[in-house]
């Protein structure tokens, strides 16, 4: 899996800090200077957002079910190409079994 090279991991201390040093391409007093009329005007005119409506009553928090371990024999040419794709190649596993036990269900 092909690693994505934009992307940059901070801790919230270096990113209050990058602010402070006046590192950051956000606008932080135009923001505070907005009402929340214009903040949902210009959430609105934005076209990443166009059409997307959450209803903040009806959400649920669904937490992950706990995994089983597992110790199991898999033919080594299988394996083997799961690993060759990158990090996470068990999670990928899990993913497909996931999606063949969906489909044995829908049947």
């Amino acid at each position: 899996m092909p690693k994505k090279g934009r992307i940059a991991r901070h801790t919230a201390e270096e990113l209050m800090a990058q602010q402070a040093r006046g590192e950051t391409r956000s606008d932080w007093a135009r923001a505070r200077a907005m009402t929340p009329a214009e903040i949902e005007q210009d959430i609105a005119s934005d076209p990443d957002e166009a059409g997307m409506v959450v209803d903040w009553e009806k959400v649920s928090i669904e937490l992950p079910k706990p995994e089983a371990d597992l110790h199991m024999r898999v033919d080594r040419d299988v394996l083997d190409w799961f690993k060759r794709h990158g990090k996470g190649y068990q999670t990928r596993i899990s993913a497909v079994l996931r999606s063949y036990v969906a489909r044995m269900r829908h049947r």
